[in-house]
């Protein structure tokens, strides 16, 4: 399973999730089967807000969920549109959130609960 998370940094399982999915400068995908970490460049961390698309920039790097603080409503229906389900969680490490996910303790996010005007984390 290859999971993805907005990250303020390059440093791979230590860096910081991001406040927001959308304006992150970067992604961190890691496969948890495999133990693979993968950065992605955000090219789109500068969009008017409910223009986000997590897809064109990381359509390259295939997942199979998102892990982040908040995240739009636009966001999470083109997540989902692709198959790719999204979770909320709390600040921490990529490592510590992935250790999160894989105990069942993160909320998973839909259109009813998403960030309006980047206003939830």
């Amino acid at each position: 399973m290859r999971i993805c998370m907005p990250t303020e940094n390059k440093e791979g399982l230590m860096a910081p999730v991001y406040g927001h999915f959308g304006s992150a400068p970067y992604f961190t995908v890691v496969d948890i089967e495999k133990n693979t970490v993968e950065i992605v460049d955000n090219t789109n961390a500068h969009h008017a807000h409910g223009m986000c698309h997590p897809i064109g920039v990381l359509g390259a790097s295939s997942m199979d969920a998102v892990i982040c603080q908040g995240m739009g409503m636009r966001a999470i229906q083109k997540l989902n549109e692709a198959h790719i389900r999204a979770y909320r969680t709390a600040a921490g490490t990529v490592a510590e959130i992935i250790d999160r996910f894989k105990k069942n303790e993160l909320e998973e996010m839909t259109v009813d609960n998403a960030c309006a005007q980047h206003g939830c984390h």
